[in-house]
């Protein structure tokens, strides 16, 4: 990871949203974007998305569990730039229809409702920003985030949705880096409803909650990126969207005559999404995804280079050309971000440069 801030949180007690519509410049950049269709677009915030988190599968899960149905904390370790990081997820406790607690990590139904989130508070009307005090605050119902699933293709039911804002309610995330703890909380923090049996009940009663501080830390500064939302929707694999996400904010230079270059070691460290038994089954996971990034026009081609110790394969280089499409949108998020801190620099907003 690149220049991750110190984000531990001190004070653990519930916040409160505001009471009063806040005016803040860093919302209104976050919510404009260099395109003729702001549907098909929303933001992909780094130094969020590149914390590990939603790599758990129900097999997995089921394994993680004790008989009585509860589970331990799940730990990640992986290497970035040097830097070695873990991430603990301690799982949410939910209480089920025989009145005893089950333990859930968020998975992919989570990781597309987050999605679904982040476009909702890209609409100012569900969103506050407070940049002074550097929090966020959403707020949606049920059948919102429903409809917004729906309209791409990635249906849930009602009672899906709802397990799945307690799951990234409850759960907990710590995030250390060189065994020091650097950030610890919730999906979704301080969620506040009407009422339990109202939530439970309605799908219109509207929620807010806090968003993680990585977040609005990116906000307040800028860093962020403009990328095509109908496009990663429309991806069956988790793995590829995640590489979506990935070249989006680091094959930041794409054009005709650039490529990208990535390291297999690297995907199955930082992603968490290759756990399979075999090394080969894993392999063979990468080359869907890319083929699947080919069917969505994202890359023109991959070629592979294989490293070697004998006969056994020890890493891979992936390298990329982009289709002119992506290298269209690239231009334009490249666009948008010059567009936004000429702004914030004329009118004052102070940025941390990254280092």
């Amino acid at each position: 990871m690149k220049n991750v801030p110190v984000l531990i949180n001190t004070i653990k007690q519930m916040k409160k949203p505001p009471k009063d519509p806040i005016k803040s410049l860093q919302l209104d950049l976050f919510s404009q974007f260099v395109t003729n269709d702001q549907s098909q677009v929303s933001n992909t915030i780094e130094l969020w998305e590149r914390i590990p988190k939603y790599f758990f599968t129900a097999k997995q899960v089921e394994k993680l569990r004790t008989i009585d149905g509860l589970a331990e904390p799940y730990e990640w370790a992986y290497t970035e730039n040097g830097n070695e990081y873990t991430v603990s997820i301690q799982p949410a406790l939910i209480k089920q229809k025989d009145r005893k607690y089950k333990a859930f990590f968020p998975g992919v139904t989570e990781e597309l409702v987050e999605e679904a989130l982040k476009k909702i508070f890209s609409d100012q009307q569900y969103a506050i920003h407070d940049p002074e005090k550097t929090e966020s605050w959403i707020k949606f119902t049920l059948g919102m985030i429903q409809k917004a699933l729906k309209t791409k293709g990635r249906s849930r039911s009602i009672d899906e949705i709802k397990q799945a804002i307690e799951v990234m309610n409850k759960c907990n995330i710590a995030l250390y880096k060189n065994k020091k703890e650097i950030w610890s909380g919730a999906i979704l923090q301080d969620l506040v409803t009407v009422g339990r049996e109202e939530y439970l009940a309605s799908t219109d009663t509207h929620h807010i909650a806090r968003l993680p501080l990585f977040i609005s830390h990116s906000i307040n500064n800028l860093d962020y990126r403009q990328f095509n939302y109908d496009r990663l929707m429309s991806c069956d694999e988790q793995l590829t969207r995640w590489l979506y996400k990935r070249l989006i904010n680091r094959f930041t230079q794409a054009s005709h005559i650039t490529e990208y270059s990535c390291m297999y070691s690297d995907i199955k460290q930082a992603s968490g999404l290759l756990q399979q038994n075999k090394e080969g089954n894993n392999r063979s996971k990468i080359l869907s995804a890319f083929n699947e990034l080919k069917e969505k026009g994202v890359i023109l081609s991959c070629k592979i280079n294989e490293r070697k110790i004998g006969r056994a394969i020890t890493d891979i280089k992936y390298t990329i050309k982009a289709t002119p499409q992506f290298i269209k949108e690239q231009i334009a998020s490249n666009k948008r971000t010059t567009d936004i801190r000429t702004i914030a620099q004329k009118s004052g907003i102070r940025v941390i440069k990254k280092t």
